[in-house]
């Protein structure tokens, strides 16, 4: 994750200018200005951590914002300690070095990108660990917070998933919604396989045998299987299968940790999974500051 991009660092600046961090009323009125401090990260909880590479950024962007020269910093990690390994309650993440002052400004949002990335990176790993010894493989979606959607989808990678398209632009899905304005799948396949970009794989969602049917006779590349039982979706890998090219096939809709195992089972390719970023709880994480 490359988090010196313009895109991370707006979104990380955003962060700092919505908590007024260098407007710390707390910290401006109760710790010395030339205080050090050595803050320490703890995981509270058995956890997959991700975007350890935010908390150096984060001081530099609040340093940036607040438009004096700072005192030097440092964040210290273990070489055992990097984004995807499980990190066990009471483990130390990461150690800052760094003007008190500051590091109280920074702490809420500094724990806030932890949290939510190593929460995500967590939740993607069960289900991961889930399918383990099929050949599924997991997807996330774009059902992501507003502004956030490179953060939550770098959590995914963290917890061994895949992501599925950055945004509208990163291919071609055809939905329900496509079909229906379109004129049918017949028709919206025809018209995306003239107008896609490129080299575009088109992808279609199909509610049923019926509608994969269709898709497949007129040029599917790769299908969704929306809201399909497992016996369906093992039928469906059993009839492509028998196709002169291959159709990747993923699987969507009311899969959980508790059925996802009889879909990676039935065959498919792809399993995608909303929660992932929509539901996903945040680590619990905590940071613990001495004087020095």
């Amino acid at each position: 994750m490359d988090w010196n991009s313009r895109r991370l660092t707006a979104v990380i600046e955003n962060a700092l200018l919505e908590d007024r961090a260098t407007r710390d009323a707390t910290s401006y009125a109760c710790i010395d200005p030339n205080q050090r401090a050595a803050a320490t990260i703890l995981a509270k909880q058995d956890c997959i951590l991700a975007g350890i590479g935010s908390v150096a950024r984060i001081l530099d962007v609040y340093a940036a914002l607040d438009g004096a020269v700072t005192s030097h910093y440092e964040v210290t990690t273990h070489p055992e300690i990097f984004d995807g390994i499980r990190l066990h309650k009471g483990q130390s993440v990461a150690v800052i070095r760094h003007n008190a002052r500051v590091i109280l400004s920074c702490e809420r949002v500094i724990l806030n990108f932890l949290q939510r990335m190593s929460g995500i990176a967590t939740l993607t790993r069960q289900f991961v660990d889930a399918v383990s010894g099929t050949k599924a493989r997991i997807l996330d979606t774009r059902k992501t917070v507003p502004g956030l959607r490179m953060i939550d989808k770098y959590g995914v990678r963290c917890g061994g998933g895949q992501n599925h398209r950055l945004d509208l632009s990163d291919g071609v899905l055809i939905k329900n919604n496509h079909i229906a304005l379109a004129g049918g799948i017949a028709a919206t396949l025809d018209r995306a396989l003239r107008n896609r970009r490129g080299e575009q794989i088109i992808e279609v969602e199909v509610r049923s045998l019926a509608e994969l049917e269709e898709a497949l006779e007129h040029g599917a590349e790769a299908v969704l299987l929306d809201n399909m039982s497992p016996e369906d979706a093992n039928k469906a890998v059993e009839r492509c299968s028998r196709l002169e090219r291959r159709i990747p096939l993923e699987c969507s809709g009311g899969i959980n940790l508790q059925n996802i195992r009889s879909y990676a089972e039935a065959g498919v390719d792809f399993i995608s999974v909303g929660a992932l970023t929509h539901s996903a709880v945040a680590a619990d994480l905590s940071m613990r500051v001495a004087p020095v």
